[in-house]
């Protein structure tokens, strides 16, 4: 890796945003059904409101938007995905359980891969989700 380049790149936190016309079922999805965190929120930001999602005190997370005049969100190619690398099968297999139960049910990958270790499940707005049985690279 190019030391130089990392150095000059002095980034303080990553955030992957996207827009949504269900917030609340969003964060239902991402909060009780993965397990992963409301950081932050905000309402009245001309005309948006949003939430961060994540790991408590870590420089990176999700945040969706919704704006009141509706922010309509087709989810891409079903290859665009959110990896999460999850070294626990059982705790793969708890999330798994628990979104089905909520309505969230396993698909089949567009890529064969991902079923090798993976468990591909789509969010409310049918984004794609992985959770991937490995430690990741």
């Amino acid at each position: 890796m190019d030391q130089q380049w990392t150095n000059e790149l002095a980034v303080a936190q990553v955030r992957v945003a996207r827009p949504t016309d269900q917030l609340k079922e969003i964060e239902r999805f991402y909060c009780e059904g993965v397990g992963l965190k409301k950081i932050g929120s905000f309402s009245g930001h001309r005309g948006y409101e949003g939430i961060m999602i994540g790991l408590p005190n870590v420089h990176y997370h999700l945040e969706f938007t919704e704006h009141v005049e509706g922010s309509p969100c087709p989810a891409p190619s079903k290859d665009n995905l959110l990896v999460l690398y999850i070294p626990n099968k059982e705790t793969i297999h708890s999330i798994a359980q628990r979104l089905s139960r909520m309505g969230y049910p396993e698909v089949e990958p567009e890529n064969p891969y991902w079923m090798q270790k993976g468990t591909t499940i789509e969010d409310p707005d049918g984004w794609r989700l992985v959770l991937m049985n490995t430690e990741g690279i």
